[in-house]
């Protein structure tokens, strides 16, 4: 927070204050109303393109100053406060006044999860909001996924179609009550209904059927997580074969009884996101939640709904039944984006929900829910949308207005306002023209309720990205930037590093600068510039991207490189295919990669782990379910002019036929060990001693632990991404800052003004 750019006399009569940050739709225009009436002082409060205007007259006016920042609302966030004493006016008391329009520079906060007080009006028979499901207050309720533009008013959101009933109207006006301006009131007579009952949601439910509800962010499917037969129907019908489901339970102490958590883990799955949390499962669920995984994904009700569903279940559970514990994914067909009009989701889900709930709140942008796990005892991303979306990174420096379009994968978009860099909720795989469709969506809503303009457009170097194609007809001037250097400068810009960093990116695949296919990297980055210190050793990819999605072409890509290539067929005789795959391997063109999953792939495909993905990891996900305690073996890998080999481990797996669990823990400790022996040795030649670790394998826990502790220990600075994914999600930022940097040097040598 800045300090005021002018000293105040001894006793100024009026100020005016102007706040930044996350101030609109949070309570903070009651907090300075009361806090100004306690003070006895006179003017008035407004929403304004820029966040929160005061002015304030009176004798007390320097206390209100001081005490302003320090019990604001739970959801505000002040970035700045300026003040300005100005000529008094002859007005008394104090209001709120109406929103002053403009070019905004403010911003809306994340949908936050019911607060404490509402959830016990919610289950007062007394309170006139007793069992409503859209409940809300300025503390908690839906914010971004009902904001069409700003300021953040009523008029403004899709909560404009419902006219405020006198009661709810009285609570809106009233500067004592927790509802005070809070812009989504509503109630059972003048607010959002329910297509259906608690009860026939509760009968499904216990039935072993599949119930579609309208969340917060989207459509979500729900069904028994302790009914297998429930399970195996939704994946069926879904179509997802292995992917893990998420599970919703009601409290934090049901998630004990279902899985291994910490206070770190605790105090992530009862933030006011609600967001998924990996925890380590006890197999208390049915089977087919996560195949062949260690790990679950365990979150808490984020809207009343969810918790109604739940009070109206425990009413039909015996004593002696364990809690109720229910999947909750998101309600979309194979492939498609997250539903949220009522007319498509009573469509497209007629073939996979046996119940369908809607409700007349439209939701503006979708949201998929979050997904985190605490990695060497922070919380990580793997997935930030609702509850966290649109919350701004702050930059080092200004950044003209960019636009950055991330990649194929785990799409995200950025765009950038002066010192402030937004980061798009999860928008999913950009293969299907509905997600494509979302994708232009979400850069017209988040330009729109930032009121940017971008001056460029940054994209991924491969030419055949929906993104990159999207770039180019955009109208604007492009910045490509290659994929592995958007990955290093997410973490660079998140983390305010402007000196030069070693990065080390280990990622599936990514379109290199001499059009290779890049994943295991070492760079080395300096403002936006980069250089490429060395890769993994490359390893042939028979049938190209095929190789990506069947894991056992991997396997039988390094039998062949040991001159095995005769053991092929007989390993893997159950795929047609593996008779023939000789003919490639033996190609002199046969594509190669560096790519650190597919070594993961490999080792899973030949280790029987996994020989074909149903989606995307699946293979390393399984393989570092597998670990127990990692383990180095002596001398199992060797660096040659900057090219890191894992030969030496490799060859022991194949010589010595390890049992799965033995050889999981072997790989991940020897891969952990090369690339700390790896990164020292190129920041003794290189002198730098910060390293940036990105890229999707540093999901893995295993591997971003051991990483980091090795890195510490040789004395030097790791940093991991803490608030975007190391995956394809945190891309865009990276593209973002890159292309800030560009263009900011550019008006530097032109002699021109950002």
């Amino acid at each position: 927070m800045s300090a005021p750019g002018r000293t105040l006399a001894a006793k100024p009569t009026r100020l005016r204050l102007r706040v930044r940050g996350a101030v609109q739709g949070v309570g903070f225009r009651p907090y300075v109303h009361g806090l100004a009436t306690r003070h006895q002082l006179g003017g008035f409060v407004a929403n304004d393109a820029d966040g929160v205007l005061i002015e304030v007259e009176g004798d007390e006016v320097a206390a209100f100053v001081a005490a302003l920042p320090q019990q604001t609302p739970p959801l505000a966030r002040i970035d700045d406060i300026a003040v300005e004493p100005i000529a008094a006016d002859a007005g008394t008391g104090f209001r709120i006044a109406e929103s002053v329009s403009g070019r905004v520079t403010t911003r809306i906060v994340p949908d936050a999860a019911t607060c404490a007080a509402c959830l016990a009006e919610l289950f007062d028979p007394n309170s006139r909001f007793h069992l409503y499901p859209f409940v809300n207050c300025t503390h908690c309720g839906p914010r971004f996924t009902i904001a069409e533009r700003l300021p953040y008013d009523r008029a403004c959101t899709s909560m404009k179609r419902f006219p405020m009933c006198e009661a709810c109207r009285s609570d809106y006006e009233d500067p004592a009550g927790r509802r005070f301006h809070a812009e989504a009131i509503s109630c059972p007579r003048c607010g959002p209904r329910l297509s259906h009952g608690l009860d026939d949601i509760a009968a499904a439910l216990a039935d072993g059927r599949i119930v579609a509800i309208k969340g917060l962010g989207g459509y979500q499917l729900l069904c028994d997580a302790r009914d297998e037969r429930a399970v195996q129907r939704l994946r069926a019908r879904k179509q997802r074969d292995g992917k893990p489901f998420a599970v919703m339970l009601a409290t934090a102490d049901a998630a004990i009884e279902m899985a291994e958590i910490d206070t770190a883990e605790r105090a992530l799955l009862e933030q006011v996101a609600r967001p998924i949390v990996l925890l380590r499962s006890r197999q208390r669920v049915a089977p087919s939640i996560a195949p062949g995984l260690a790990k679950i994904g365990v979150m808490l009700p984020a809207a009343p709904l969810h918790h109604l569903i739940f009070h109206a279940l425990e009413a039909r559970r015996a004593a002696a039944d364990p809690a109720w514990a229910l999947v909750c994914t998101s309600a979309n067909p194979s492939g498609e984006p997250l539903l949220t009009d009522n007319a498509e989701a009573l469509a497209d889900l007629a073939d996979i929900a046996d119940l369908i709930v809607t409700h007349d709140r439209d939701i503006v942008i979708r949201a998929d829910d979050s997904v985190l796990a605490v990695v060497a005892g922070v919380p990580r991303f793997i997935r930030r949308a609702r509850g966290y979306v649109p919350e701004p990174i702050r930059l080092t420096c200004a950044m003209p207005p960019i636009l950055a379009v991330g990649a194929q994968l785990k799409a995200t978009v950025t765009v950038t306002r002066g010192d402030e860099a937004f980061v798009s909720q999860h928008l999913g795989d950009l293969d299907t023209a509905a997600a494509i469709r979302f994708f232009e969506e979400t850069i017209a809503h988040l330009t729109s309720i930032l009121d940017v303009e971008p001056v460029a457009i940054a994209h991924d170097l491969h030419p055949d990205m929906a993104s990159t194609r999207f770039a180019q007809a955009y109208g604007l001037p492009t910045l490509p930037v290659q994929h592995h250097h958007a990955h290093a400068a997410s973490v660079m810009a998140e983390h305010g590093v402007t000196s030069p960093a070693l990065a080390l990116v280990l990622d599936g695949h990514g379109y290199g600068s001499d059009a290779g296919a890049w994943g295991g990297e070492l760079l080395s980055c300096d403002g936006a510039v980069f250089q490429r210190l060395g890769h993994l050793a490359p390893l042939k990819m028979p049938g190209g991207d095929r190789a990506a999605r069947e894991p056992w072409r991997m396997a039988a890509s390094v039998l062949h490189d040991f001159g095995r290539g005769d053991e092929i067929g007989r390993r893997f005789a159950a795929q047609p295919q593996s008779r023939n795959i000789l003919m490639l391997l033996d190609r002199a063109d046969a594509p190669v990669t560096t790519s650190a999953g597919r070594l993961f792939d490999a080792v899973a495909g030949l280790l029987g782990v996994t020989t074909m993905q149903s989606y995307e990891g699946e293979a390393a996900m399984k393989l570092e379910a597998l670990v127990r305690e990692p383990a180095t073996l002596e001398r199992g890998w060797t660096i040659v002019d900057g090219v890191l080999s894992l030969r030496p481990l490799l060859a022991h797996l194949i010589a010595r036929n390890l049992d799965a669990v033995q050889a999981a823990g072997l790989f991940h400790g020897t891969l952990s060990a090369a690339c700390v022996d790896w990164i020292a040795a190129a920041s003794r030649a290189t002198g730098i001693g910060t390293v940036v670790l990105s890229g999707g394998c540093f999901l893995n826990a295993h591997l971003a632990e051991q990483i980091m502790r090795g890195c510490r220990s040789a004395g030097l600075d790791p940093l991991l991404p803490r608030r975007l994914p190391p995956n394809d999600g945190g891309l865009s930022l990276g593209q973002a800052w890159v292309a800030g940097l560009q263009l900011n040097e550019e008006h530097m040598v032109s002699g021109g003004t950002v």
